[in-house]
């Protein structure tokens, strides 16, 4: 077959698709508000997350030996000790909202990380950051859920309405899973600055936007960036995001991890850098939780949120 027929009729065949959303360019969608006539949410997903001994997966400071990797863990396990009552004590300095996106095996291990945020949102992400959500099977992945949403609520009374996947990890099946659960928004989908209704088998979810840019992960663990890289990169992105809301309504959400921003070093950039967008803010922006925004953008008529 000559080239151009090849061209052609890789052209003719339909695009795969997800089908849990359809294209919607975010220009060419309906106006709203958030609460109180705000255009800007922004908030805190801090990942505390409970990483096994000896095995299982982990962001690595530096290349892993055999198992029992005890610089890694190590490493990781400070951010549970120390780096999270850092960030705890800023926040409330702030009197930042902040989402808790918690590994439910912390609340066995390491209840008093959860309890230094008083009135925080939970947010189930799986039982440990050891293991993947999207390799299990169907049965096995509504265990993980179920495990999971039943120990949140155990803790805290209250059954966790949002979900991010350890490892931000999804089965094709994840959405319904959750949609099924009684879940009400999902995180693990980076692709846009609005709330994005998804389709399930059973109904729909919300999915509400997630940073994998501004996400200290990507930025530091991946990209090797340091500190005040990715402090300026929050704050940059807040300048713009807060000039584009005049136009239309967007989510801004910051990613954290303790064993990360948790460290001194890093840690006076994060500080500089929130104090800086808290100082900045004027009276457009809401500074919220992933939650907030679900239930506000649910609430919305149909038609509204695409």
């Amino acid at each position: 077959m000559e080239l151009a027929t090849v061209a052609r009729y890789h052209r003719a065949m339909p695009a795969p698709s997800h089908g849990r959303y359809p294209y919607s360019p975010i220009a060419q969608r309906p106006a709203y508000d958030w609460p109180g006539g705000k255009r800007l949410a922004v908030y805190i997903a801090l990942n505390l997350e409970w990483f096994a001994f000896g095995e299982g997966l982990g962001a690595e400071l530096a290349p892993g030996g055999p198992q029992p990797d005890v610089l890694n863990y190590a490493w990781r396990d400070y951010g549970n000790r120390v780096g999270v009552f850092r960030l705890a004590e800023l926040f409330a300095e702030l009197k930042l909202p902040v989402s808790l996106l918690i590994n439910s095996d912390m609340l066995e291990h390491a209840p008093q990380a959860v309890d230094a945020f008083p009135g925080a949102e939970l947010v189930g992400h799986g039982r440990t950051n050891s293991e993947r959500q999207g390799t299990l099977s169907e049965d096995e992945e509504r265990k993980l859920i179920a495990e999971s949403t039943s120990a949140i609520e155990k803790y805290s009374g209250q059954r966790p309405r949002g979900w991010l996947g350890p490892w931000i990890s999804q089965s094709p099946l994840t959405p319904d899973l959750l949609q099924e659960a009684g879940y009400r928004y999902l995180l693990d989908w980076c692709h846009d600055d609005q709330p994005v209704w998804m389709k399930t088998r059973k109904g729909r979810i919300l999915s509400v936007p997630y940073p994998q840019e501004l996400n200290d992960i990507p930025q530091i663990v991946a990209r090797k960036r340091e500190g005040a890289d990715f402090a300026a990169m929050i704050v940059d992105a807040f300048e713009v995001m807060q000039g584009e809301c005049a136009n239309r309504p967007l989510v801004m959400g910051v990613a954290l991890h303790p064993y990360l921003v948790g460290w001194p070093h890093r840690f006076k950039y994060l500080a500089r850098a929130l104090r800086q967008i808290a100082r900045e803010a004027d009276e457009r922006v809401w500074f919220t939780t992933a939650g907030a925004v679900a239930a506000h953008a649910a609430a919305l008529p149909d038609g509204t949120v695409p």
